[in-house]
């Protein structure tokens, strides 16, 4: 008789699974609650203590650690010698393995959790049959997934073997069991208040395989640290499937609209960086302004709102060709709005990012590991450096100007008005070349820049900046400071009788 030993946290699927088993033969042998649960379904299981001869000890935490239980799985059928060695003990063979580990990561993210009580659900004995049972995987099935339940009795109703089913079955476990180590291991570093262990685990699980990466001649798939972790949790009501660039665009729309949460937002973003971000009084109002910014750079563009989008909002942005649209919510009829433009991805919820995440970059042969960047905000520390102290209207506008500059990568300047952005210049390799950019991209579309508000993301490392931003009427001014050449640059803002508050805080995005 074939034997199965059933040893699961998770209990989805698993009297049905261990009802079929029995009908096809095999002998069950369980544990704790999964014997329990069989039980009480009425179908005969044995323990693990009746076939080791050894009860469970230490509040459960030896019973399975046995030669029996090792020995049924790790001895090769083909090589008499094994053969004979679990003979002349007493161990029989154990055909298939269903295992799923103790709820270590559920454990460890409940708020006010003892350390004790994660200590306590580090399985050990769990990843061992299941590794035992893999590295046998020619012989025994091992099942870590319910989803594999199905194709698997099906093969052992039909008498048939799956050899490739086999071995990615046997993938998955250490694919499990590596993730589940690597849980355990950055529990500890936290722990211990190091974000930077000399061995940084990682553990991500596939989310969905992309039609193609940044361009259709590279592969890609989507991995989140769990599922429904945070671009893993929007749920998509309409329009083509994501893809690679789709999602890194997400990325940089929720980072631009994250520093409005006490105001209604809008971003419309094109190769990760905004080329529009506004505020406003409504969503149409803030897709307005921001779309203003720079309409010829929003075509193919994806909007992030922080607010519902209505139908009014729906019906314009419908006048544009966008690859994705972004939001909590959307109306019943804004839904269907933007449903009658079939490639239109709509997403709807929230993505979180936890304030302690991490951020990486890959980087040839290594990896990037870096907090992830605080969202802006106003701060005491920030120092008025110059003679002319902001006026109102226009300390407003530095204050957007901050949080705005942020999201856009480095060299970045930001033209503001109002509660707007009106000329981005990005990405550039001088700041002097920023400022032209933005100016530029501001007269284009049509904008006064006189009287406007420039924010940069790091220090003027010349005065050149600055006269080139008088030149186009730019009245205040918001950076880090922090250049050697930093009294130079306040005499040329004294020149020009412009107001300039230093942050003493670096925004770069590279």
């Amino acid at each position: 008789m074939p034997r199965a030993l059933l040893s699961v946290s998770d209990k989805t699927g698993l009297v049905p699974f261990a009802t079929r088993l029995v009908q096809l033969g095999f002998e069950l042998v369980s544990t704790g609650g999964s014997a329990r649960v069989l039980r009480e379904s009425g179908l005969t299981v044995l323990d693990v203590s009746d076939i080791t001869g050894f009860p469970e000890m230490l509040d459960g935490r030896v019973k399975t650690l046995h030669p029996v239980v090792h020995g049924g799985l790790l001895a090769r059928r083909d090589v008499p010698e094994h053969m004979a060695a679990i003979a002349a003990q007493g161990i029989g063979l154990i055909d298939l393995v269903v295992v799923n580990l103790y709820p270590f990561r559920e454990t460890a993210a409940r708020a006010g959790v003892h350390p004790d009580e994660v200590i306590e659900n580090i399985d050990i004995g769990g990843p061992s049959m299941l590794r035992s049972a893999a590295k046998n995987f020619e012989a025994v099935w091992v099942l870590v997934d319910p989803v594999d339940y199905t194709p698997v009795l099906d093969l052992i109703a039909a008498g048939a073997d799956d050899p490739a089913l086999r071995k990615l079955l046997a993938e998955k476990v250490y694919a499990h069991t590596s993730s589940y180590d690597a849980a355990i291991a950055q529990w500890f570093s936290a722990q211990r208040g190091e974000p930077f262990p000399d061995r940084y685990p990682l553990a991500f699980e596939k989310q969905q395989t992309l039609r193609y990466g940044e361009n259709p001649q590279q592969r890609a798939a989507f991995y989140v640290e769990r599922p429904g972790a945070g671009l893993g949790a929007l749920k998509q009501l309409g329009g083509k499937e994501l893809s690679f660039n789709n999602l890194l665009d997400l990325e940089g729309a929720l980072m631009a609209i994250e520093p409005f949460s006490e105001q209604v937002a809008c971003a419309i973003i094109k190769h990760t960086t905004p080329c529009g971000l506004a505020t406003g009084s409504t969503a149409l109002d803030a897709y307005k302004k921001a779309l203003a910014c720079d309409p010829v750079s929003a075509f193919g563009s994806v909007i992030a709102f922080n607010v519902p989008v209505d139908d009014a909002t729906a019906e314009a942005i419908s006048s544009l060709f966008v690859e994705c649209i972004l939001a909590p919510s959307f109306a019943d009829d804004a839904v269907e709005i933007l449903g009658r433009k079939k490639n239109l991805r709509v997403l709807s919820g929230s993505a979180a990012w936890p304030t302690n995440g991490m951020d990486y970059k890959r980087v040839r042969g290594g990896l990037l590991v870096q907090d992830r960047a605080p969202v802006p905000s106003v701060q005491n520390k920030w120092e008025a450096v110059t003679k002319r102290q902001p006026t109102r209207d226009e300390q407003r506008d530095l204050n957007f100007a901050w949080r705005a500059v942020a999201s856009v990568k480095s060299n970045a300047i930001v033209l503001v008005r109002d509660g707007a952005t009106i000329g981005i210049g990005a990405g550039q390799m001088s700041r002097v070349d920023a400022s032209f950019v933005a100016v530029h991209k501001a007269t284009s579309a049509g904008h006064l820049t006189a009287g406007s508000a420039l924010g940069s993301d790091a220090f003027f490392p010349f005065r050149d900046g600055i006269d080139h931003a008088a030149a186009a009427g730019i009245r205040a001014i918001v950076q880090p400071g922090g250049s050697v050449r930093d009294a130079e640059v306040i005499a040329a803002a004294n020149e020009h009788n412009m107001a300039m508050i230093f942050t003493g805080e670096r925004l770069f995005r590279h």
